[in-house]
Formats: structure tokens, sequence, C-alpha cells
């Protein structure tokens, strides 16, 4: 509407005319009210895009492990036990050891010979648990033909008197051993284990000559003072 008013304004007289009245001003048209903008229709809902499908997860190679190829078995050698044993004592060939008696009953059994004669009863009493008992444990680095075992049985004279005097004798011949083979020897008296007497004096010999009928045997012999 700005712009038609200065139209008007600026139009000039025509040269010779009258002076009659000017002529009104046609009224300006009322513009005419501009048509409301139709609403705009609201845009249809984007479809959602469809979700790309993830790609597939490429399978991990497996390393490849090499086989080491098999080392052969050798048999190794075992070692060889310490010699002397632990707890023996030598006297050239001839190694020995005095047991005690946790020893003496974990030797027995395995040891089918040592539990039998540790299992010989006297008077319905075990032997060893009647009469006084010793024990040695032999060995030989060259292995023997036979063995002899001397040994003494000492204790006091009596209840009254602790003078100490030799009552008997034991000696035992054994069988053959092989080289560092160990065996058990026991030493029996046929003194009562009550009299406390104690088995000492114990020499031992490595034969290597034929062995006799006597072998192998046990024989106490008593003395007389």
């Amino acid at each position: 509407m700005a712009l038609m008013v200065a139209l008007v304004l600026i139009t000039p007289v025509a040269h010779g005319a009258t002076n009659s009245p000017k002529p009104t001003a046609k009224a300006t048209p009322t513009a005419k009210a501009t048509p409301t903008a139709k609403a705009t229709p609201t845009a249809k809902a984007t479809p959602t895009a469809k979700a790309t499908p993830t790609a597939k997860a490429t399978p991990t190679k497996k390393a490849v492990v090499k086989k080491k190829p098999r080392k052969k078995n050798t048999l190794t050698p075992s070692p060889s036990p310490k010699w002397p044993p632990v707890g023996f004592k030598s006297n050239g060939e001839v190694f020995a050891k005095i047991p005690s008696a946790k020893e003496l009953i974990s030797n027995a059994s395995n040891n089918k010979k040592l539990t039998s004669q540790l299992a010989q009863l006297v008077d319905g009493v075990r032997i060893c648990e009647k009469y006084s008992c010793g024990a040695v444990q032999v060995a030989s680095f060259n292995g023997c033909t036979w063995w002899e075992v001397n040994a003494k049985l000492v204790g006091q004279t009596s209840p009254d008197d602790s003078t100490q005097r030799t009552f008997g004798t034991i000696q035992v011949l054994a069988n053959a051993t092989k080289p560092k083979q160990i065996i058990t020897i026991l030493l029996i008296s046929q003194e009562l284990l009550t009299l406390k007497h104690v088995v000492r004096g114990i020499s031992i010999k490595c034969h290597h000559n034929p062995s006799g009928d006597n072998v192998p045997s046990s024989t106490y012999t008593v003395v007389n003072n």
C-alpha cells in the first residue's frame, strides 16, 4: 500500500487546465486481504531406513601349531644308591650297623625270614620278649659265600651286685649274600630278658670259602665264671 500512495503524489498536472476543482482522489481500494497461506501439510514421516545388515564376523584363523617330532623314550638308568648306606661303618669290604628297635621292626615288615624268626614262640611268648636279643645289619662290597657273627651277652652279676660279667656267647652263621646286599642277623641268647642283659662285643667275618653243613645256624653257649 505504501507504494501506491507515492505514485499519486508525483503525477503532473496538465498545462492549460482550468482551475476546476481538483478531482477528489479516489479512495484507494483497500488491499484485499492476503489469503491466509494454507497450512503446509505435515510431511509424512520418512520411513525409517532399514537396518544395514551387520557384516558377518570373519572367522578367526586358528594358529597352526607345528607338531614337534616326538623324542624317543630313552630309559635312564637309576642312580646307584649311596654306598655305604647311612649309619653303616666299614672294616675293609665289610659294612655293619646296629639297628634300633624301630628299624628292626621296619626291616621285618619287608623280610619274611626275619619276621618268622621274631615270631618264634618259647612257652607261648615271642622269643625276643622272653630272652635277651641283639641284632646287626651286615653287607659286603664284594659279597660273601657265608657270614660268621660272634657276640657276648653281658650284664651285672646279680640284682645286688652291679659288677659286669659275661654270661654267655652267641655265634650265628648266615647264608651267602650278593655284593652290597644288606641282611639283618638276629643274635638270640637263652638268658631271661628280665635280667636286662645286653649283647655286646659283636665281631663280623665275611667268608669267601665254601660253607659247611652248619650254615645257617645259631648257637648260644653259657660261660661259667
